[in-house]
């Protein structure tokens, strides 16, 4: 019987650029063997530790490994775990149910890295990645800072604003806010958020149509309620998605936010 967050297989894949390294990993979560990607760069080194909380479900939203390459080429370590169920990985995904496990144990499979700088593990979050980050935060007290880019903060909420996920939601949390309300609370994270340490910074585009802007201000404000450390970058004429040149220009301004983190 493998150990969470115990390596079982490694295989290289191909890096979309030659300053950094790419890995998927097979590891245990939860009794199941589940996958995602590692990114180091190349240059010899200690790192910062970056887990990346990719969106969506199943296939969709998957995080692309030029997006991973795109953060270990700003100097860290990277991890991405794909949660159960997806790419070969067993179980299925929960949206942020028991797969919690896989992202909660993908910090221990990156402190295996040996280009990993000791002490510090950053969590980066998109989209449905922001309730796996902000639970990850809540359940871990070794995480230097958390960053939530146009992320879920209510499933309720996400429920009740996103008609196309309605059919889906109910199939894989068990039925609807009305019929399984224990279902949807034990996913939201705002109301534990009094037990997140990590400094918070929170990115949203005030036109974002899949997840509404509504959620960052929820997040912000229960923050606040808790007089926790955290930041916003609000953007108010973006959508979901920002321009790519904008966008490669946040990343390079988040990962330095990350670092002055303490």
């Amino acid at each position: 019987m493998y150990t969470d967050s115990q390596i079982i297989s490694k295989r290289p894949y191909p890096s979309p650029t030659p300053l950094v390294e790419l890995t998927e990993i097979t590891y245990s979560s939860g009794r199941l063997k589940v996958k995602g990607m590692l990114a180091e760069p190349k240059e010899a080194g200690s790192y910062e530790g970056l887990v990346y909380m990719r969106g969506g479900i199943q296939h969709i939203g998957m995080a692309r490994p030029a997006r991973i390459a795109q953060f270990a080429s700003q100097g860290f370590v990277v991890f991405a775990p794909y949660y159960r169920g997806n790419r070969g990985g067993e179980g299925r995904d929960e949206f942020a149910g028991a797969d919690l496990q896989d992202a909660v144990n993908a910090v221990d499979v990156l402190k295996q890295s040996p280009k990993w700088k000791d002490g510090r593990v950053h969590l980066f979050s998109f989209s449905r990645g922001g309730i796996m980050a902000l639970w990850t935060a809540i359940l871990r007290d070794d995480i230097a800072s958390t960053v939530h880019w146009a992320g879920v903060s209510d499933v309720v909420f996400t429920y009740k604003e996103r008609e196309d996920m309605r059919r889906m939601m109910k199939r894989v949390i068990g039925g609807s806010p009305n019929n399984a309300p224990d279902a949807y609370r034990e996913r939201t994270a705002l109301f534990r958020i009094e037990e997140i340490a990590a400094p918070v910074l929170i990115i949203h585009g005030m036109k974002d149509e899949n997840v509404s802007f509504e959620q960052a201000i929820l997040l912000e404000d229960a923050l606040r309620e808790h007089k926790k450390t955290y930041e916003t970058w609000y953007f108010q004429d973006y959508t979901h998605h920002f321009p790519s040149w904008h966008n490669a220009q946040i990343v390079r301004d988040l990962t330095k936010w990350m670092r002055a983190q303490t």
